[in-house]
């Protein structure tokens, strides 16, 4: 069973300020606060093995390789809504972010050669998936496909974000989250 993390969680708190840190103070992004609030909270949907791979096809089961969610997100194939094609677009767009920002290492497999994914331009990719969310512009979504657009005009930028975000885990880590480790 999963347990979802209260949204007063200091977690959150250490993320969105880590982004902020990383997007304004280091990348000099400005005009960021809904990307890193979204990113933020993206980043603890992730915490779990079940957020990263929250996608699932019609058989209930998980759906791993990007080439199996596009088709999962393709209205002509598996999708039985374009509800469900925004959904899985805006999942793809956060796994490639997430993955190519954070574990770049994770990228070689899924990128092997004998994978489905052998083909994959990651960046590319992200930014595509992410274009199709922010083009969801009416009703419940209205309010968030600004954000969509940004990050997929800005997905490089917002990718090297989480990566220098990752430097400061490293260093957190060598330092011992709160004296209960040692390196």
């Amino acid at each position: 069973m999963r347990r979802e993390i209260s949204s007063n969680h200091p977690l959150r708190e250490y993320f969105s300020e880590t982004l902020h840190d990383s997007l304004a103070g280091k990348l000099g992004m400005s005009d960021t606060e809904a990307e890193e609030t979204y990113l933020a909270r993206m980043l603890v949907d992730f915490l779990n093995f079940d957020g990263i791979y929250a996608i699932r096809n019609a058989q209930g089961k998980r759906v791993e390789s990007i080439v199996e969610m596009l088709a999962e997100g393709d209205v002509r194939l598996h999708a039985d809504s374009f509800d469900r094609e925004r959904e899985v677009h805006r999942h793809i767009g956060d796994f490639l972010l997430f993955w190519s920002g954070l574990f770049p290492e994770f990228l070689g497999r899924l990128n092997a050669p004998s994978g489905n994914d052998a083909l994959q331009d990651v960046v590319r990719q992200g930014q595509f998936s992410y274009h199709v969310v922010s083009t969801f512009e009416h009703g419940q979504y209205a309010n968030e496909a600004d954000t969509f657009r940004k990050l997929s005009v800005h997905f490089d930028e917002y990718r090297t974000g989480l990566s220098l975000m990752r430097s400061s885990f490293d260093g957190f880590m060598l330092q011992g989250w709160g004296g209960g480790f040692e390196a």
